[in-house]
């Protein structure tokens, strides 16, 4: 691998000298994401600014073996960003046009470097949406969400962002630029290599363009906050509401001590706290007639009478649902900030939440550490953050490690698995055996060296 001044200078000549760095103040910024409070320094920064450079910047750095760790807007909160091999950071900040809404196709092509918000406000104007909304949606990049596969609170009714994209424009390591299938609904013609890239965490290549599938968007919506008096009867009624019938746009659980924490972070007096409230769900539903929307919340609180909930609260305008939305998407800044440093991102099937709640408790108790849940309980993805004192990092800690192996045969026992939808990264890497086997894993391993025969694209990642 050549000097860190001579792979500066190659870089420069590439994307020019404003746009590549060596500066110690701006290799910080792209050291950390998210992801607990993780540092890794890279050598150099480069911000291309097209496909163009992309594969120039792949070529130089695949023939001269330098590791690329590609990047998007650094929310990430499995490492998945973070260069801890050194080399070279590719941002894609610069990649940040929406080139074309297409209103007769329901489409948008993008470049990887819009802010997910801004692509759904820009479709938004145009009648149109796009629904996966991850809860860092106002800085977290469309890039990121493919590489990460996200969803949001309202994957339980629209799907993730698998489930809207059509086509990628993708730079592999080596530099060649592909398309990965056609701006078709259906597409029945080799392999899907479209699909293959999308949560590949920057392992396999970097999108450059994004063909994303659109519909019509709600005109309206209604939001109810329900608390419970147990936790784990906040996760049956989950389950009971989908058997009577009803698919909210959102369903929302968040236990009252992560409530209590986020209520006093963002100085919101909305929610009422007492003893007998363990946990809260919020529901949503949408869709284009009002009536029929109070039709469902109305079924669906019928079904909860047999849940012993306390008072229902009814988002009564804007300014509500806002503040209801904002205890929600908040709550992981929140309860970091507040010592829950280490945060693990488990799904289930739904029937199985209550299950996963009282075992997390369990081992909570065993393990010596204190937990507070919330997430996306009607698709069973329960994000769970945990303080354990002393021990504010997960990664390669043995003193965390027991705990969170137990936590994840847990999940693997309930019939879900480690990710729903942070990813792999550096964090969950070393328990990748626990779901997988290793025919499993040599499968995987065999992907990467086809599309990374030298493994420089987000090194020591994944397998």
């Amino acid at each position: 691998m050549p000097n860190i001044q001579h792979i500066y200078h190659e870089l420069v000549a590439i994307v020019g000298e404003a746009y590549a760095s060596i500066d110690p103040e701006i290799l910080l910024r792209f050291a950390k994401d998210e992801t607990e409070d993780l540092i890794f320094m890279p050598d150099v920064v480069v911000r291309p600014a097209n496909t163009d450079e992309i594969s120039k910047i792949m070529k130089y750095c695949y023939a001269h073996d330098i590791p690329v760790t590609p990047r998007a807007g650094g929310t990430g909160l499995s490492g998945g960003a973070l260069p801890d091999r050194g080399g070279v950071v590719l941002s894609i900040d610069r990649l940040n046009r929406i080139l074309n809404i297409d209103e007769q196709n329901l489409q948008v092509i993008t470049e990887p470097g819009v802010i997910t918000e801004v692509l759904q406000q820009a479709v938004k104007e145009k009648g149109l949406f796009y629904p996966p909304d991850p809860s860092s949606r106002g800085t977290c990049f469309i890039g990121g969400n493919i590489a990460e596969n996200s969803g949001g609170p309202r994957a339980v009714k629209y799907g993730v962002v698998k489930d809207y994209v059509l086509n990628l424009q993708v730079v592999l390591a080596n530099g060649d630029i592909i398309w990965t299938g056609a701006n078709v609904l259906k597409n029945a013609t080799g392999y899907n290599l479209t699909q293959l890239m999308v949560g590949s965490e920057g392992t396999l290549g970097i999108v450059t363009q994004i063909v994303l599938r659109l519909i019509p968007h709600p005109t309206q919506d209604l939001l109810i906050l329900v608390p419970f008096k147990a936790l784990d009867k906040a996760g049956e009624a989950v389950s009971a509401i989908f058997r009577a019938g009803y698919t909210p746009s959102a369903m929302e659980l968040v236990e009252i001590d992560a409530l209590k924490i986020v209520s006093a972070y963002v100085d919101s007096h909305l929610v009422s706290i007492d003893e007998e409230t363990a946990a809260h769900l919020i529901i949503e539903v949408d869709g284009q007639d009002k009536d029929v929307l109070m039709q469902e919340i109305e079924g669906i609180l019928k079904v909860l009478e047999s849940f012993d909930i306390g008072e229902v609260l009814f988002a009564e305008d804007e300014a509500q649902k806002t503040e209801l939305w904002k205890l929600r998407r908040r709550a992981a800044e929140a309860v970091k900030a507040a010592g829950y440093t280490i945060e693990e991102d488990t799904v289930v099937p739904r029937a199985a939440m209550p299950a996963l709640i009282r075992g997390v408790k369990a081992l909570g108790i065993e393990y010596d550490f204190k937990a507070v849940c919330y997430g996306h309980a009607g698709d069973g993805n329960l994000h769970i953050r945990i303080r354990k004192e002393g021990h504010p990092h997960s990664l390669n800690n043995e003193a965390v490690k027991p705990a969170l192996k137990a936590l994840f045969m847990l999940v693997k026992s309930l019939g879900g698995t480690i990710s729903g939808e942070h990813g792999i990264g550096l964090l969950q890497r070393d328990f990748l055996p626990i779901v997988f086997s290793e025919v499993e894993l040599n499968l995987m391993r065999g992907i990467k060296d086809v599309f990374d025969a030298k493994g420089i694209l987000n090194r020591g990642k994944g397998f």
